[in-house]
This record gives C-alpha cells, structure tokens and sequence, in this order.
C-alpha cells in the first residue's frame, strides 16, 4: 500500500495564498525592511515562516533583498546586561539649519529607550535635571541598576554623575575615541536616523519631542529587535490574537505614514 508520505512530492508545502499576499504587501508598503524584519512583523500577527521563505517570495514578486545603508550590527553584548544603563547625545540638524542636542538613555538588557530631554544648548544644569528626573521615575517604578555607561564628553559634568552615584548607580566611561565600548547606545543612534530622522524635515525643538516621542513609542512598544530574537523592547505578556484570516490585517500608520504597524482588525 502506497504511504502517505510517498504520495507527496519533494521539498517545503507550498505556502497559502493569503500568507504570500500577506508578504508581498509588508514588501511593497515597507521597501526598506529585509526579510529578518517582514518574519519578526508577522510573527507578531501570529504567523511563524522562515526568513528564507520570506526572502523567495519577495524575489519571486521582484521585491528582492532590501538595500542596506551600511554595515550591519554583527555584536551582541556578551557579558549580561541586566541592570546595566548606557546614555550618550545625538544631534540634529532643523530646516533652519539649528543644532539641537537630545539626550537619551537605553537600558541594556531589553533595549527599551528613554528620551531625558532636547535641548538647543545643553549646560550643566540642563543635563542634571534631566538625571534628577530619570532618578526619580526609576524610584517610583521600583527599578534598580548597578551601572550607567556613558562616553567622555564634557556635556556630562561631575553634578550629572553624582545623582546617579546618589541612586546607588556607578557610572562607567568609556575610553577615548572607543564608540564600540557604548556600542549599543551607537546601534540605536544609526537606528534612529536611519528609521526616522532621516526622512523628517525637524522644524524645531517641540517638534523634533513631538516626533522622538512617537517613534520611541514605536521601537519600544512595536518593532521587533533582532537582538531580542524578534521580541520587542517592552515586552507584553498576553499573546496577540490570531485574526481569524489573514486578509483581516489592519495598517496603523505613525509619524504620518512613515512607519507602518499591523495588528489583527477589530
């Protein structure tokens, strides 16, 4: 009697038409994602396919691989990152040709961002405040690290790492020209701009708040990290529902359409 299995032919199933539907159009809307970034995307719609199935479809509809503006991020943290706080400034240019300075705060272990404030001129006050504030919002949720990693830079001042001390936190700094030792606060820098920044006209200071605010929200909240194994950075503990067909995706666009999310229709 002829098996089951001798009646199939060889390779992979082929996939349903509403799953390669359902990649082309995270293709076509997002020319910019890779493959990696279209499985971890449908892996929170509570669908699970292989980076390499995704990347043949792609090709199969000519969408190809997506272009890369550099060299990729091969390191992860080797030691455990738990605990461990890394801050550093990145500047912006506005339409008006105005440096404004932000300040901002990565927790090493989950990569969630805090954004502690902009500023067109950071002085030392500027930047104690800012410590006093995050101080005080780590207190209130209870939270606690041993570590605070930042770059030597004269903007950080003796005032800026005695409210950390103060918290019982140590402040580690780097050495001189040595980007790799801050090397994921560099990461999420290139990610920043090359996800939003680089595709927005800043008018000013609210405006640039404004927009840092939904775009931390987003990576925080909604995009899959490949250091977290496609986790997001704030992880959810209840399960997305799978919505009963795949046709049934809405889109939610943020920052006007730059970045898309996906979530089951209501």
């Amino acid at each position: 009697m002829e098996t089951l299995t001798s009646q199939r032919g060889p390779g992979r199933p082929p996939l349903g038409d509403e799953i390669v539907e359902l990649i082309v159009r995270l293709g076509e809307e997002n020319r910019r994602w890779g493959c990696v970034r279209v499985q971890g995307e449908l892996r929170g719609l509570g669908v699970r396919i292989s980076a390499s199935s995704i990347r043949r479809v792609l090709r199969s509809h000519g969408l190809g691989p997506a272009p890369r503006g550099g060299p990729t991020w091969k390191e992860f943290i080797a030691a455990q990152a738990k605990g461990i706080l890394a801050t550093d400034f990145f500047v912006v240019d506005t339409i008006g040709l105005n440096q404004l300075y932000v300040l901002f705060v990565i927790e090493l272990h989950r990569r969630i961002v805090h954004i502690l404030g902009v500023s067109d001129h950071p002085t030392g006050s500027f930047v104690t405040q800012v410590a006093r504030n995050l101080a005080r919002d780590l207190t209130e949720q209870a939270r606690s690290f041993r570590f605070l990693i930042r770059v030597r830079d004269a903007k950080f001042t003796a005032s800026f790492d005695e409210m950390f001390v103060s918290e019982g936190i140590e402040v580690i700094k780097t050495p001189v020209r040595s980007p790799r030792a801050n090397a994921i606060a560099e990461r999420w820098k290139r990610t920043v701009r090359e996800e939003c920044l680089d595709w927005t006209l800043v008018l000013g200071r609210r405006h640039l708040e404004a927009v840092l605010r939904d775009y931390v929200r987003h990576y925080n909240e909604r995009r899959p990290h490949r250091g977290l194994r496609l986790d997001v950075p704030a992880l959810v503990t209840t399960m997305t529902p799978i919505p009963p067909s795949l046709r049934d995706i809405a889109r939610h666009d943020v920052l006007g359409g730059l970045i898309h999310e996906y979530r089951a229709a209501a």
